[in-house]
């Protein structure tokens, strides 16, 4: 064993000694040759990464520099952002804390239950103390492990993140507690905690899907209707909650939820009335949502928000009427609500085209809104949008909205052919519009010809 060691030495040695008289002829070669290669230079590099390799074996076992008994022999020493921060060992399992910080679990967990609130890099106050596992980084040391044929065990690499999930079901389970609290400050507290937590975690807002009833807790409402600070925080947690598809239904199947969101549509707050908003929008992407979210009075409230035109609310208010009116009696009520007056008025003001455009094209399909629409000068105004300076998806809008109308009200084909006669509006859009642009523009023309509009 001895005379293995000795002769590694040497030959170590002799590789060492034929490194460095490669290296000085490349370093030499590299000052004196103003024109030298880029593959000179990276040969130079890998010259003086050999010899720190061979340094470092030579002064410490592979196991004892990688801090781990499971690793093999490997003599390219891991990237610091794979250690540990408590340990200084290559993380196994690692996770995520509220601080932003990256450890290994075990560690880390061991840290916490020692009664330590702070986080050990940054010494700051943690918030709470879930652990998010970090599968990206987890991938990324695996892979480097293969690369440079350093393997930990299996058992390792695979990770423990049940224990990861059961002290994250501790803390959920605590939160919900402190959520019907008699306290005020207890409960505005947890609620912020939970709109932080589920705003960041998709693994807390998944653990939220059999206690939604939970966050509806009459005391809670009633405190939330009196603090503007507790309600903004409500309902910005109903809109983290609603980005995670099984929660979509509950929500809006808990009828609790709904009618506090559309009290929040008329809140104090500009910022909960838009996240109020926002929330209405995601839950209605789901289809039987609609009908729901329809029959419990949010449409109206949903038209004075886009009528009232707070940059902050408007563009989800108005993209929440257009999905809520894809549903025939959502339409309906949309229309004898006001919202085509309202929607008619942003297009002729040039605010929020692109949607209000989306809302009219959707309503003009009810016979009530063709008709409020010609009162409005709504013809005169799509036309007058064909000629401007607008994306050829508005253009395409604006044309479609024209046949609808022209196809429900014939009397709209005189007012158009009284702009078409001498502008040729959409006789341009039929050569140069989209696809659809073009087939729609070809239709009013040939209705045009038909009744003698156009000789």
């Amino acid at each position: 064993m001895a005379k293995t060691a000795e002769w590694g030495v040497v030959q170590q040695a002799k590789a060492t000694g034929e490194m460095k008289k490669e290296l000085e002829r490349m370093v030499n070669a590299l000052v004196e040759e103003e024109d030298y290669t880029i593959e000179a230079t990276d040969h130079a590099l890998e010259i003086l990464w050999a010899l720190k390799d061979l340094k470092l074996k030579a002064v410490m076992e592979p196991q004892e520099l990688l801090g781990l008994d499971n690793f093999s022999i490997s003599t390219v020493p891991p990237p610091p952002e794979f250690r540990c921060p408590i340990s200084g060992e290559i993380m196994k399992n690692p996770v995520v804390l509220a601080s932003g910080q990256t450890y290994d679990e075990q560690f880390i967990q061991k840290w916490l239950k020692d009664g330590h609130q702070t986080c050990p890099t940054t010494d700051h106050v943690l918030p709470h103390t879930l652990l998010t596992p970090n599968n990206l980084v987890k991938k990324i040391i695996s892979k480097w492990c293969k690369e440079h044929t350093t393997e930990m065990s299996c058992s390792a690499m695979e990770g423990d993140e049940e224990s990861v999930e059961d002290a994250n079901l501790q803390h959920f389970t605590t939160i919900l507690e402190r959520l019907s609290s008699s306290s005020l400050s207890d409960q505005k507290k947890a609620v912020k905690e939970t709109r932080m937590l589920t705003n960041r975690s998709p693994s807390f807002r998944a653990l939220f899907q059999d206690a939604i009833p939970r966050l509806f807790d009459p005391i809670l409402l009633e405190r939330a209707n009196c603090n503007i600070d507790l309600r903004e925080d409500l309902v910005s947690t109903i809109l983290n909650l609603s980005v995670h598809d099984s929660n979509r239904k509950l929500l809006a199947e808990t009828t609790l939820a709904i009618s506090f969101l559309i009290e929040s549509l008329r809140s104090e707050s500009i910022e909960t009335r838009s996240n109020a908003a926002a929330a209405m929008l995601v839950l209605s992407t789901l289809d039987s949502n609609k009908h729901i979210i329809g029959k419990s009075g949010a449409i109206k409230p949903l038209i004075d928000l886009v009528e009232e035109g707070h940059p902050l609310a408007v563009k989800d208010a108005a993209a929440a009427i257009s999905s809520l009116c894809t549903v025939v009696e959502n339409r309906a009520w949309a229309v004898s609500l006001g919202a085509v007056s309202v929607v008619t008025k942003k297009v002729m003001d040039h605010i929020l085209i692109d949607e209000m455009l989306d809302i009219l094209a959707i309503l003009c399909s009810h016979q009530k809104a063709v008709e409020e629409m010609g009162e409005l000068g709504a013809v005169s105004c799509l036309l007058d949008i064909l000629r401007e300076n607008t994306s050829e998806l508005n253009k395409e809008k604006c044309v479609a909205i024209l046949y609808t109308m022209c196809f429900s009200d014939r009397t709209k084909l005189r007012e158009i052919w009284a702009v078409e006669s001498s502008l040729e509006t959409l006789s341009n859009v039929a050569q140069t519009g989209t696809s659809r642009a073009k087939r729609k523009a070809n239709g009013i023309l040939e209705r045009l010809n038909r009744f003698a509009f156009i000789s």
